[in-house]
């Protein structure tokens, strides 16, 4: 076992102990609301007989007895089950385990509410994915639905991808001072290699490959049940979400229909069971707090992970009272090396990575050179070296023993002392045209600067046709704009990787600059995205031109357009973005609200509003 404790690192320690100042007000609010929820006792316990009586009204048995009578803790299942979207398929099963484990254990268990579950990849390029990030406010908000009806002492959380987990922890964090787990389904096993998938992908990008070719390639990449093998939001959900305690150790990366993932899903239940307890209480308000949010972005980094945690972590931390910002993130990138190289940071999958030690590796490897705070609590117990463990079965027993000291495979995952980069993976650049974030553990070190003449798109579909009539066939840096949160929901835009791999294949030098997303799925394209403040809120992008010279610039953190301040603020608007009239259309209409409610990227993308004490209860004594 590992006992001596590294001290932190101060550049760790000095951001962590800046945000928690910049959050005393707001972090004070919250878990003293938390804190007044919990002395009230089990919800249930204070509900009138007409209401206690329609919560267990459909129960049988000893759950039905148990529940009447207030002795057992009650535990909420929040599910995003559908069986459309092979990460979230496995989790059909999972309820009658987890309701079977749970009355073993000495509680109840009841499927509380589902929340909905849509696939980025199935969406990207068309209208749907201008509603991907709203949905993750929406399962927030169906969350906190299905935990409102005040029945349960805990909650299992199942999800997996991009939206999901987000949105679970920010509607479950207003139930914070209920114990909370996420539980994952895993990946699906390895198919044909991502390397090879993103080759035909470009083939048929330049023409060179049918329909039936990509068909083929995109169907042996996604083959069955599980989450896409590639490092993209959902694997970095996974992973992140971990190294901040809120799975239990070694979850993250095992394979659904196999006997380790169900041993493990039963074994959350029995977990959350005894985190009700009064002996071992953890509520999710102390699980989530400024050390474990920090742990968080420290592992992102580490691994070259999604850039949509950018936005959603900042939500996260937000949702519990912490104030979270790019700077945090550019600072603690300063220091924090890049220990993994996955698709599309490198042509390994994540269950090459999981091989190579996987989580428990990367935390042992953080924790010992002082990059990770230790001091956290976590649904497995205090201290994050608890998840140095990784899960076995020992026969029909689940069990935890230490993975190997060393990485099993250093072209994956590496020790800090031998990194793949000194720094971590994602850069914050900020200039004339406001600020953003580039991915550039896939970026090739010779085009993270880049200098070109601007050309300007509202559409995937209008750059497409100029890349096809060869309008683009020279150095370049293409502008999409229109494309943020008030514009039109921030859609991925994954759909510009092969050409412009392409005219970089072809000796150009190019980059994308725009104020939509490309998540863990960017690859080698430098891309400066979700650009702040964005053009539909009056940007600095909203009046760029065709011609003019912008700098990417990742190694300085610049992203500039060499045009006068004055003259370029001068400017008339070029174009719009979509109005209500337009905006319409595979269900936009319905989320017209919340278009109109959204913050900015570096804020969270989110709707509900700035975090002040009033908002988690002006009342509330801090």
């Amino acid at each position: 076992m590992h006992t001596a404790r590294t001290p932190v690192h101060p550049v760790v320690e000095e951001v962590t102990e800046r945000i928690a100042a910049r959050s005393a007000a707001t972090r004070g609010a919250y878990l003293a609301r938390m804190a007044a929820a919990r002395a009230e006792g089990p919800a249930r316990a204070g509900l009138a007989c007409s209401n206690l009586a329609h919560g267990f009204a459909a129960c049988g048995g000893e759950d039905r007895i148990a529940l009447r009578g207030l002795r057992k803790p009650g535990i909420a299942i929040v599910s995003a089950y559908n069986d459309l979207l092979s990460a979230h398929q496995p989790l059909d099963e999972f309820p009658a385990w987890i309701k079977d484990a749970a009355r073993e254990a000495g509680g109840v268990a009841q499927f509380a509410g589902g929340v909905p579950a849509m696939c980025d990849g199935i969406t990207q390029g068309r209208a749907g994915m201008e509603l991907s990030l709203f949905s993750r406010e929406v399962i927030a908000m169906a969350t906190g639905i299905a935990l409102s009806h005040e029945m349960f002492d805990g909650a299992l959380l199942l999800g997996v991808c991009d939206k999901i987990v987000p949105g679970l922890l920010i509607g479950a964090l207003s139930f914070g001072h209920l114990p909370a787990l996420l539980v994952p389904a895993g990946p699906m096993t390895s198919g044909l290699p991502n390397k090879e998938k993103a080759r035909v992908r470009q083939l048929y990008a330049e023409g060179r490959a049918t329909r039936e070719d990509l068909l083929e390639a995109e169907s042996a990449s996604y083959h069955s049940a599980g989450t896409c093998t590639f490092y993209g939001t959902a694997n970095s959900n996974q992973l992140v979400v971990e190294v901040m305690g809120l799975h239990l150790p070694g979850a993250s990366f095992v394979h659904p229909g196999t006997p380790l993932r169900r041993a493990l899903t039963e074994e959350a239940a029995r977990r959350v069971v005894a985190l009700s307890r009064d002996a071992e209480y953890t509520p999710l308000a102390e699980v989530v707090s400024e050390r474990s949010v920090v742990n968080g972005v420290v592992s992102l980094l580490a691994t070259g992970g999604s850039t949509n945690h950018t936005m959603h972590l900042v939500a996260i931390a937000a949702a519990a009272g912490i104030q979270l910002t790019w700077d945090d993130f550019s600072d603690l990138s300063a220091v924090v090396p890049l220990l993994a190289s996955v698709y599309p940071n490198g042509s390994a999958d994540i269950n090459h990575f999981h091989a190579a030690g996987g989580v428990q590796f990367l935390v042992g490897t953080l924790l010992d050179a002082g990059l990770l705070h230790e001091d956290v609590r976590t649904v497995a117990g205090d201290g994050l070296s608890r998840y140095r463990s990784e899960p076995v079965l020992d026969g029909d027993r689940l069990v935890w023993r230490e993975v190997p000291a060393r990485s099993l495979d250093e072209d994956v995952l590496r020790p800090v002392s031998n990194p793949f980069a000194a720094d971590g993976g994602l850069r914050m650049l900020s200039g004339s045209l406001g600020r953003a974030v580039m991915k550039v553990s896939a970026v090739a070190p010779e085009h993270r600067v880049v200098r070109a003449p601007a050309r300007v798109f509202t559409s995937q579909e209008a750059f497409t046709a100029a890349f096809r009539a060869g309008e683009l066939d020279r150095d370049v840096v293409v502008v999409i704009r229109n494309q943020g949160p008030q514009a039109n929901g921030m859609p991925e835009l994954h759909g510009l990787t092969p050409a412009l791999g392409v005219l970089m294949d072809r000796g150009h030098r190019v980059a994308l600059v725009t104020d939509g997303r490309m998540s863990g799925a960017s690859g080698k394209i430098p891309a400066a995205i979700q650009v702040t403040p964005e053009a539909a809120a009056g940007g600095p992008l909203a009046r760029v031109a065709d011609g003019d010279e912008v700098v990417v610039d990742a190694v300085a953190g610049r992203l500039d357009v060499l045009v006068d301040e004055a003259a370029l603020a001068g400017r008339p608007l070029r174009d719009a973005p979509p109005d209500e009239a337009s905006w319409v259309g595979t269900g936009r209409e319905l989320f017209t609200a919340l278009r109109r409610a959204v913050g900015p990227a570096d804020q969270g993308a989110g709707v509900f509003g700035p975090m002040t004490p009033g908002h988690f209860g002006a009342a509330v004594r801090v």
